[in-house]
């Protein structure tokens, strides 16, 4: 599946003054950001304004950090790495509105960290091996107002790819059913130390206000499209009828391929995300 994208954009901050250099670990997949211009870049593409509360997964060396400490009325670092961790601390012990919780984000909802998560700006890091689960536990409600993350650049590009491409798929689905979804940077692979062998890209994720879908429209979502996408290369009719977890009768395909505009020789992949939605919320108001 490739390398995993950078997760700590590092460099200098600006809280007690330079760091020592501290290595990469591969293990977590550590690549750092050395690009002064574009560290200052991705913390304007955040849009922060005075008093936002931001959270920023993975800081590393403190990169963006000193950036997003100069504008954010609160700043909360979640760093995975121990030692890292304690480096900030130190470096921003006399910042009374940065906080820092050593910890991996996959184990923190976003309702324990902050008490507003509904205003809260997102920025960080997603390295390629648990890109799909942070952001789904980002997207989890109560989501974010922003979510700006660094992702290796196929990643952008299967989130962003049109139906009936061979990118299209269910992380396509499962992030733009719920959100609006730009690239707002492209991140070659020069710019980081040690060089990863992958570029990035920077996007920037903004859930629909108010939801588009209830919370039960959004659980038959998830199991649909997990459903559907187990099963891509077959006719929506096929699988609509004989996977485990769909089991229709032929009115009740019916039914469902109307309201998504859809026919039974269709396969998933040539199905909006708008399709895949009015599909849940049929699914969600049973019964069946």
């Amino acid at each position: 599946m490739g390398e995993a994208p950078p997760q700590d954009p590092g460099g200098s901050g600006r809280g007690k003054g330079r760091e020592p250099f501290v290595p990469a670990k591969r293990s977590l997949g550590q690549n750092f950001l050395v690009d002064p211009n574009l560290q200052r870049r991705i913390v304007e593409e955040a849009g922060i304004e005075p008093g936002d509360t931001v959270l920023e997964i993975g800081p590393g060396r403190g990169a963006l950090t000193g950036g997003l400490a100069e504008l954010a009325g609160s700043l909360v670092l979640v760093e995975l790495d121990r030692g890292l961790a304690a480096r900030l601390q130190e470096q921003f012990a006399d910042a009374a509105h940065v906080r820092v919780v050593q910890d991996d984000i996959l184990r923190r909802p976003l309702a324990e960290v902050v008490d507003d998560p509904s205003s809260l700006i997102v920025v960080g890091n997603i390295p390629y091996n648990v890109t799909t689960p942070i952001l789904f536990h980002l997207l989890e409600p109560p989501r974010p107002r922003v979510i700006l993350l660094m992702v290796q650049r196929e990643v952008a590009d299967r989130i962003l790819a049109p139906p009936g491409s061979r990118a299209y798929g269910a992380l396509s689905i499962g992030v733009r059913a719920v959100a609006d979804v730009e690239v707002v940077l492209q991140v070659p692979r020069s710019v980081f130390r040690p060089r990863p062998r992958v570029d990035s890209a920077v996007i920037r994720i903004e859930p629909f206000v108010p939801p588009v879908l209830e919370p039960g429209e959004e659980r038959a979502l998830r199991d649909l499209t997990r459903a559907l996408f187990q099963w891509r290369r077959k006719q929506l009719g096929r699988i609509l009828r004989d996977h485990p977890d769909l089991g229709l009768d032929p009115e009740e395909q019916d039914a469902l391929l109307a309201v998504a505009g859809a026919d039974r020789t269709d396969r998933p992949e040539t199905l909006a995300p708008e399709a895949f939605r009015a599909m849940a919320r049929w699914l969600a108001r049973g019964p069946r």
